[in-house]
């Protein structure tokens, strides 16, 4: 019998090869190293700094909407096929299939980050940028990448249509990258509560190089809870 973490694996490269049999994560994959590429050069260019930080601050923007993209199948295609229902009637449990299916979507978005890479070979070759902004910026987007993942995967998992499912993770997501601006109409009380759950103050914090401990549970306590509330729906689903 396979271990657990077999299973995991498994289901995470049977997800991979959908991926990557489908046009949709290359298509998503171009748009986005078009959209940041032409973000990254134009400000590198008018400005004349050698930095990543306007790459870096609108990354949860560009990531808000392509991560739903790529996630929207994930439950719901295989709902409205009745494909999920062979998998679920295999030796596997809803926590396997959910963890499965996060990777696969984590390791996807994360990949989306490998173009950008051009980005700092290109501060490299015209001055000599802070290391410690670069390399925090992009453990931050690999943790943001995770926490949207997460947050792909419940949405796919509450609906049937692929695009009910990319509008609820749109939502979702930017209602978090936006809280900080919201904030600003809310009392004092509800500042205090609510600021926690604000993407952008968390990710800018570790994107400027500085590792704090808070802004890392954040992510992780963000991308634990949605993956136990796809979880959960599943578990319903089965009953």
């Amino acid at each position: 019998m396979k271990s657990k973490n077999n299973i995991v694996s498994v289901i995470t490269k049977r997800e991979l090869k959908s991926y990557y049999t489908s046009v949709v994560s290359y298509l998503v994959t171009i748009i986005f190293t078009l959209i940041t590429g032409i973000s990254f050069y134009l400000t590198f260019f008018h400005n004349q700094r050698v930095e990543l930080r306007s790459f870096f601050s609108n990354l949860p923007i560009f990531f808000a909407f392509t991560i739903p993209a790529i996630t929207m199948r994930q439950f719901a295609e295989e709902q409205k096929s009745g494909s999920i229902e062979t998998l679920m009637t295999l030796p596997v449990t809803e926590t396997q299939v959910v963890l499965g299916k996060f990777f696969a979507s984590w390791i996807t978005s994360a990949a989306m980050l490998i173009p950008t890479l051009l980005y700092a070979a290109t501060l490299l070759c015209f001055g000599k940028p802070d290391y410690g902004p670069v390399i925090g910026g992009y453990i931050g987007a690999i943790v943001l990448c995770a926490a949207f993942s997460a947050i792909g995967i419940f949405a796919s998992s509450i609906s049937r249509n692929q695009l009910i499912s990319l509008f609820i993770a749109l939502i979702i997501n930017f209602v978090l990258v936006f809280l900080h601006v919201l904030l600003f109409f809310l009392p004092g009380e509800a500042v205090k509560v609510l600021s926690f759950f604000a993407i952008f103050p968390h990710f800018s914090s570790i994107a400027r190089g500085i590792l704090d401990t808070r802004d890392f549970v954040y992510f992780l306590t963000l991308t634990v809870l949605f993956i136990l509330a796809t979880i959960r729906v599943q578990e319903s689903r089965r009953r």
